[in-house]
């Protein structure tokens, strides 16, 4: 199993900070690597909600539908994907830290068959790109979150 982990500290409350990371229909109008979010599941977010996020990864675009697994506010929450023979977890966790919020993010990939296996294992120097495209995605929401109060 390949993964990273990210931090980013947000000045704001855990609630605030939940709340505007998993406003999954609005991400793409607050993180800049998102271009376009569609919705497939209604109601409100919760565990088994789907969309689909549409990106720029590696110079090319690529959509990923995503599906809200573990959910647990304001401490954590973790989207599934399974694409290209790998299943793929992102778990974020909010701690509050005084009056700010200390976000983690934990990407890992699991190769599920033998071409992502030699996948996975070729293409490990790119997990130092993956790593810098999901700190630059916890610096967006920072910066929404802090902005919203200015």
């Amino acid at each position: 199993m390949s993964g990273i982990e990210i931090r980013e500290t947000v000045d704001a409350p855990v609630e605030k900070v939940f709340a505007q990371a998993t406003d999954f229909a609005n991400a793409a109008d607050f993180i800049q690597g998102i271009h376009q979010i569609e919705m497939l599941s209604d109601g409100p977010v919760g565990p088994g909600t789907r969309f689909k996020e549409t990106r720029t990864m590696f110079g090319r675009e690529a959509t990923e539908e995503m599906e809200v697994g573990l959910w647990e506010p304001p401490h954590r929450y973790l989207l599934e994907a399974g694409s290209h023979g790998c299943q793929y977890e992102s778990l974020f966790e909010f701690e509050s830290v005084g009056s700010a919020t200390e976000v983690t993010m934990k990407f890992t990939a699991l190769p599920l068959t033998f071409f992502a296996k030699v996948m996975v294992f070729l293409t490990k120097p790119m997990l130092k790109s993956i790593a810098k495209i999901c700190a630059k995605d916890l610096a967006d929401l920072k910066k929404a979150v802090e902005g919203a109060d200015r």
